[in-house]
Formats: C-alpha cells, sequence, structure tokens
C-alpha cells in the first residue's frame, strides 16, 4: 500500500493513475476502523481499479471540542486493517497539511443541512462539506463511497457534488449499514461505551426494527412516540430526535402515503456518547 502524506503527492499519484485509465474509488474515513468502514473498501474495490482511502479527524466538523478531544485516533491497527483489505493508497495528512490557514467557506445546502443532525449539531455538515471538498480536489476519484448510516451526510455529499463540484465527475455511492451481532450500527464512537453502555445501546436498533413491523398498526405520529418512549425507559438512554421523513428529500411526513420512500432517522445520548442510526419503511 502506498502511504502519503502531502496533497501534492498524492495529487500527481492520482493524475497519473487516471492518464493509465484507471478507475479510482475513494472512501474518506476520520480512522479507528470497523466493518462499516471495511465495506465501503470491498464495494470500491468490486467496482474501481484502485481504491484510495483517506484517515483524517477533521476539527471543522466537531461543534463539541470535547468530542473532538475523545474521538479514538489508532493509525497504526487502521494501516494493519487496510493493507489486509489491499488498499492500493492511504492519504493520511496532518491538520497543517489540510488547513494551511482557517477555511472560511459557507456552503448552502437549502433546509438539508438545517434540520435533524444540521439542528442539532450546527455547522456540522459545513465541517464535512469544507473537507469533503478539499479532499475531492486533491483526490479526483471516479466513485466516493458513503455508509447510509450517516443518511442525511450521504444525501449532503450528493448535493455538494451537484452545487459545488461540478468540475469534477464523482458519483456518490451509498453503501448499506454494517450492524454488530445484536443490531447495534457499528460507529467508531461505539468504542467509547463502558460494557452496560455498549449493551444498553443495542436498544436503539431493536426498537427501530420493531417499528418497523409495526408501520400498519399505527400512525407515524404514534410510531415516533413508541420508539421515543420504548428507548427513553433505558436509564442509560436519551433520544435527542426521532423523525420519521420522506427518503429522497428528508422532509418529515405525518402521514404514510406521504412519501414513496420514508425513512426513520434518530439521535440518541448513551452517557456523553451520541449515536445516530436510521431504518428505511417500505
Amino acid at each position: 500500500m502506498e502511504i502519503y502524506k502531502t496533497k501534492q503527492e498524492v495529487n500527481n499519484r492520482i493524475n497519473e493513475l487516471k492518464k493509465q485509465g484507471k478507475t479510482i474509488g475513494f472512501v474518506p474515513t476520520m480512522g479507528a476502523l470497523h466493518e462499516g468502514h471495511l465495506s465501503l473498501i470491498r464495494c470500491s474495490k468490486r467496482d474501481n481499479d484502485i481504491t484510495v482511502v483517506s484517515i483524517f479527524v477533521n476539527p471543522t466538523q466537531f461543534n463539541d471540542p470535547k468530542d473532538l478531544e475523545r474521538y479514538p485516533r489508532m493509525i497504526d491497527k487502521d494501516i494493519e486493517k487496510l493493507e489486509a483489505e489491499k488498499v492500493d493508497i492511504l492519504f493520511a495528512p496532518d491538520e497543517k497539511e489540510m488547513y494551511p490557514e482557517p477555511d472560511t467557506r459557507q456552503f448552502d445546502f437549502g433546509y438539508l443541512d438545517k434540520i435533524l443532525e444540521g439542528k442539532h449539531r450546527q455547522g456540522h455538515f459545513n465541517g464535512v462539506a469544507q473537507v469533503v471538498s478539499k479532499l475531492f480536489d486533491i483526490i479526483p476519484a471516479t466513485r466516493a463511497y458513503f455508509g447510509k448510516k450517516d443518511y442525511q451526510q450521504y444525501l449532503i455529499m450528493r448535493e455538494l457534488v451537484k452545487r459545488y463540484m461540478q468540475h469534477l465527475d464523482i458519483e456518490i455511492i451509498p453503501c448499506p449499514i454494517i450492524r454488530e451481532k445484536d443490531g447495534l450500527a457499528m460507529s467508531s464512537r461505539n468504542l467509547l461505551l463502558s460494557p452496560e453502555q455498549r449493551k444498553s445501546a443495542a436498544l436503539i436498533s431493536q426498537t427501530l426494527f420493531r417499528a418497523k413491523e409495526l408501520t400498519n398498526m399505527m400512525s407515524v405520529g404514534e410510531l415516533k412516540q413508541f420508539v421515543v418512549d420504548t428507548i427513553n425507559q433505558n436509564p442509560h438512554l436519551k433520544v435527542e430526535y426521532f423523525e420519521i421523513a420522506d427518503a429522497e428529500t428528508l422532509l418529515p411526513i405525518e402521514n404514510w402515503d406521504e412519501a414513496k420512500e420514508k425513512i426513520g432517522l434518530i439521535a440518541v445520548y448513551c452517557g456523553e456518547i451520541r449515536l445516530i442510526d436510521n431504518i428505511e419503511f417500505n
């Protein structure tokens, strides 16, 4: 695996490969890699000649300094996992390389970055857009891969390419949520949970799966209340939001017939650790 730490070196290498007619798959990450990340890598390897992974804990997308400080960093273990997956190129810059000067750009995604995660983590998606737009320019890939666990982020990445990255021809590919055996959506933040919290956290996905079974028996409002009440009964868990929305627009729905494809999106605090998940309703 080739490892690059500077923008210029990795950009030169990618352009060289593209001139050879190679297709490039790109998986941007913040490290602390787990099976969810590895599934994205496998999708990229299936679709492309070359797979590139970036590892960079991006400070501009954290609205809570403690959250940034807590975020797990384990670059040596990550490199071992990437080599086992036969990744071609790793781009692992430091903060000075990515932000030689402060990035003051403001992105506008309409209402899409102001609801749900955007409402509760103000500035988060602007920070994501800052770093990903930089990465897309550095690594002008054929396809970029994002997990559906961060569903709102996936939609915003699609919008980023459409509104701001028209000079590049990058296709945004969504990949399914990868779950632990008990259903908990895989996340680097799961490493921060105590054993008791980790056990409680499984209730989030279990409740979402149960909600999917109840769509024919409850109204949208009743189902939302059921999910919130069920999870909040656990003393380790506190729902920040649960919304049922149109899966294409993320506009909330009040009746099941309002949207062809519907999705339930949730954020839950497990102690001080914030977890997100979602479930697609047919």
